[in-house]
């Protein structure tokens, strides 16, 4: 099928395969780039003011710039499409990174903390990259082309923390504080990004899904943000696709930030946490592309169902396993990942699915606008929960969200979202 963006012609799945391969090459480096400067930024912030406490605040900037940056970028999406959005989000990480390496050559704990947030625009675009795959996808291929660009993260996700070290080396070499290193390295790894898009990302997938609207004899109406809200009123079934994201993201935060210091207080080795994170990093993302292909295969709800099954599995037996029991709770994080994994590719394919296409930016935008609030909450709880009671308290108040998901996904209404449908 060939249709046409301004006066360039294009063939619909030529395109969608390029669309692809660039979005999950930007993925790959935006996605090193965060993971790397996340854990300096904590060690930074801890750094210029001597305290543990305060080392949160810069993962917490992040958080909300993320959440602050997601409905200007999806407005930015509706208005000039993806590729300017998703450019503009990670050219802001950029200047973020740069921000936080000269803040944190003078020593600026306020400065460091507004770069952070503005890393977060990275994060943000990184989001929106996943709904990007779906613009032109054909209905019965929508997850696992969202999967493979969610996958395409696990290699900057990995890559990221490793290069910690020689990251710090390359600062040291610039005459810069050691830990400044990763976010020199995220600011060229988000400019590759950057010209990633801007070269290759053509046509842009939302311009052409709307050209193909107009194509088809629809008639398409400039789009407004606020439209969003308005839409998610008439679509159930959208408000549950961002609450099974929000959930699954809620749950998987909690539980994963805390599980470091909980090792910490019977001196686990920085090496053994490192390698049960590892673990959870690679249940997040690389069975992606089976839980697409399953999404596709078996259905929507079916698939978020099972995410939640096994978030339940994975909060009792990281709750009861011993604080020095790498094993047992490698097994934990690791389901923690994989069910984060599934209830994030099914909930965003429902969104997709059940959002009419003039609209889905701007209801995006409201999911991970909602996905980014429920993780830096779950983040604030797990913190009061453990020092209030334990790990395995808060392991159980995980527990609470996912039964409410439970139920409502056992309503009737919601069983036809299968991919028969």
């Amino acid at each position: 099928m060939t249709a046409a963006v301004g006066s360039e012609p294009f063939d619909v799945d030529a395109a969608q395969r390029r669309i692809l391969g660039t979005l999950s090459v930007s993925q790959v480096f935006s996605a090193a780039a965060t993971a790397g400067a996340v854990p300096a930024g904590s060690l930074i912030a801890a750094s210029i003011v001597d305290s543990e406490a305060v080392a949160g605040l810069a993962q917490t900037s992040g958080v909300l710039g993320a959440a602050v940056l997601a409905l200007p970028l999806a407005r930015t999406a509706l208005t000039r499409g993806r590729r300017l959005s998703l450019s503009l989000g990670y050219g802001i990480g950029a200047v973020g990174a740069v921000l936080v390496v000269i803040t944190a050559t003078m020593r600026l704990l306020p400065g460091l903390l507004v770069g952070c947030f503005l890393v977060g625009g990275a994060t943000a675009a990184g989001l929106q990259a996943r709904y990007a795959a779906t613009d032109l996808a054909a209905e019965q291929h929508r997850a696992r082309s969202l999967s493979w660009v969610v996958w395409a993260g696990t290699i900057g996700a990995v890559l990221g923390p490793n290069l910690l070290n020689a990251s710090g080396e390359l600062g040291q070499d610039l005459g810069l504080p050691q830990l400044t290193g990763p976010y020199v390295v995220a600011a060229g790894c988000l400019a590759v990004a950057v010209s990633a898009l801007v070269l290759f990302l053509r046509p842009d997938p939302y311009l052409a899904s709307l050209a193909l609207r107009r194509a088809a004899g629809e008639r398409v109406v400039r789009p407004r943000l606020r439209d969003g809200l308005e839409h998610l009123r008439g679509r159930p079934r959208a408000v549950l696709g961002i609450a099974t994201i929000a959930v699954g993201h809620l749950v998987m935060v909690a539980v994963m930030v805390m599980t470091p210091v909980h090792m910490a207080h019977v001196d686990v080795s920085l090496q053994l946490i490192g390698l049960v994170i590892s673990v959870h990093v690679a249940g997040m993302f690389a069975f992606s592309p089976v839980v697409g292909w399953a999404v596709d295969r078996f259905g929507r709800i079916p698939v978020a169902s099972a995410g939640v099954v096994v978030l339940v599995a994975a909060c009792v037996v990281s709750g009861l396993a011993p604080a020095g029991s790498v094993t047992i709770l490698g097994v934990g994080l690791f389901l923690l990942g994989l069910g984060w994994s599934c209830t994030l590719i099914a909930g965003s394919t429902i969104v997709t699915d059940e959002t009419a296409a003039a609209e889905r930016p701007a209801v995006q935008g409201l999911s991970d606008l909602t996905m980014n609030v429920a993780g830096a909450l779950g983040g604030v709880v797990a913190g009061v929960v453990v020092a209030v009671a334990s790990y395995g308290a808060l392991c159980a108040v995980a527990l609470v969200p996912l039964a409410g998901l439970a139920v409502a996904m056992a309503f009737p209404r919601w069983r036809s979202l299968t991919s028969a449908d």
